[in-house]
């Protein structure tokens, strides 16, 4: 009985809950999913199948979530779901997608859409008639055609309708002047010569019947305009109906066989091609393999003088009989506190080879200064010195503080086993400190691995490497190879490619990281015996 009443007395205070407050999460619920759904509607019509998909999956786990009673715990992180799976794990997967297709200028739309726009393509066959035209507007924003050809006849044309020569009177057309062109039409207004030539609009409308249409080509000609093109599914290919040309679908471009192409592209799938054109294409391997070394070679390098310098600085203010250790060590945090981006630009203009104070200084002090900017080795250098400044008081700090915690009895021990200096470093400094900030040398090995904010604001990548198929610099990266393929190739734009490459740095870096981890994993087990 006990246990009947507690269901009855639950049952009472659920149906008891105010009901306003689940009609109005309802209410904002359908009017959601309307606003989505007519989202969705436009993204289908432009062809945006990917992000149709994500809203699609992220709309129906926000329905579960306010639906569900079990999901109520979810509920109050919806939002941050939401906005993580739209920012973080969308790009990832349109990533991953784009790799595999041939994304990129000339190729961003659909099949069908480059398909409507090539068959929108009009010639002008050897009976064409060419007219004079003079234009006439209806106030509802309708246009017609009165148009005149060599021998002086007049014609009315309106889109999706017969070409008709009414007489005077006839139709609604009123009396001609001396050119022959109707004062009036009923219904429409004349509009001014100069006003209709310069009317985008009328350059876009095909006036009369399907197959014989009449299109303005100039501010004084219209004429008699065939499809250029047909579409043949079974082939696949585009039928040029003046030349007789066949163009068959190649990589999503409609190619022929002489390799004219026609434009636009669209969006296609090319399987693995990006990836196998990164590894053995013959154009690319030249760049992509000085690409590749350097890239590992400033990452190692920033590594190898970032820490060596800061652990230098830390080990000589370790010792507590050094004088103004503190304000000297203040005076060397300080490039540390200042932003990398106006230490960058700073940096740029001092050794700027014109005005640049550094530059400069040598010019007068050798008579010669570095061309920074202009050679291959002088900028690797100029990028390494100015990521030095940039980052050895981070490895100051960080070694400060490892050192701090070795315990000094292990030092007096080794010396009086008669150690000298080096082998106190190398036997006990060294690996008791790389147990503390191996993890953060790795961290600091992948940062560099893709600093691409040094490499763009310093010098863009330059100099450029000359003759290669796709734009890249000597000091290039392959993040800001990529930017260049992605967002600003003089040549084109190719997105699926860097796509391709941003994928395979994903791998290299993480299994750089995996590897030096290992490691790690061992210093901890020699601290550990020690």
């Amino acid at each position: 009985m006990t246990s009947i009443a507690a269901q009855n007395a639950q049952r009472k205070a659920s149906s008891s809950k105010p009901i306003l407050p689940r009609l109005l999460r309802l209410t904002l619920l359908i009017v959601m999913d309307t606003a989505v759904a007519w989202f969705l509607i436009k993204l289908v019509s432009l062809g945006y199948f990917p992000l149709v998909a994500a809203f699609s999956i992220i709309t129906i786990f926000v329905n579960i979530v306010v639906l569900w009673k079990e999901a109520y715990p979810i509920r109050w992180m919806v939002v941050g779901l939401v906005l993580m799976a739209l920012f973080t794990i969308y790009p990832i997967f349109f990533t991953v997608w784009v790799s595999f297709t041939n994304y990129g200028e000339s190729h961003l739309i659909t099949k069908q859409q480059a398909i409507d726009q090539i068959l929108n393509q009009k010639y002008l066959p050897p009976t064409g008639k060419s007219y004079s035209w003079t234009a006439f507007k209806s106030p509802a924003g309708d246009y017609a055609l009165w148009l005149v050809d060599p021998d002086g006849n007049g014609y009315l044309a309106k889109p999706g309708e017969a070409v008709t020569q009414p007489e005077p009177g006839e139709n609604g057309i009123g009396e001609l002047d001396e050119k022959g062109i109707p004062k009036t039409i009923e219904g429409y207004q004349r509009l001014n010569a100069i006003l209709a030539a310069t009317d985008q609009n009328l350059t876009q409308i095909r006036f009369g019947e399907a197959g014989k249409t009449i299109q303005v080509r100039s501010p004084t000609e219209a004429a008699e305009l065939l499809q250029l093109f047909v579409y043949d599914a079974t082939q696949d290919a585009m039928i040029n109906q003046e030349t007789g040309g066949v163009y068959k679908n190649l990589r999503g471009t409609f190619t022929s066989s002489s390799g004219e192409e026609l434009r636009p592209g669209f969006i296609a799938s090319i399987k693995i091609n990006n990836f196998r054109d990164f590894f053995i294409s013959p154009a690319l391997r030249g760049p992509l393999v000085q690409l590749v070394t350097w890239n590992f070679g400033f990452a190692f390098f920033s590594l190898l003088l970032n820490f060596f310098l800061g652990l230098a600085i830390a080990i000589m203010f370790n010792d507590p009989d050094f004088p103004f250790k503190k304000i000297i060590r203040s005076f060397l945090i300080i490039p540390y506190t200042v932003p990398a981006l106006i230490t960058i630009l700073i940096w740029r203009g001092m050794l700027n080879p014109e005005l640049g104070v550094i530059s400069r200084s040598l010019e007068n002090l050798f008579g010669w200064s570095p061309p920074w900017f202009t050679d291959q080795w002088w900028a690797k250098i100029a990028i390494l010195l100015v990521n030095l400044w940039l980052s050895y008081p981070y490895f100051m700090l960080i070694c400060s503080g490892a050192l701090q915690s070795i315990p000094q009895e292990i030092y007096e021990a080794a010396r009086m086993d008669g150690a000298n200096p080096w082998q106190l470093f190398r036997g006990i400094t060294l690996p008791l400190l790389l147990v503390a900030v191996g993890p953060l040398l790795i961290a600091s090995f992948t940062f560099n691995f893709n600093n691409f904010n040094l490499i763009y604001l310093f010098n863009a990548g330059g100099p450029p490497i000359p003759g290669t198929p796709t734009p890249a610099g000597y000091t290039d990266i392959l993040i800001s190879y990529v930017y260049n393929l992605a967002f600003s190739g003089s040549r084109g734009v190719n997105y699926g490619f860097a796509a391709a490459i941003t994928i395979i740095i994903f791998f290299i870096v993480g299994g750089i990281t995996l590897f030096q981890y290992r490691y790690t994993r061992m210093w901890e087990e020699v601290s550990e015996n020690v």
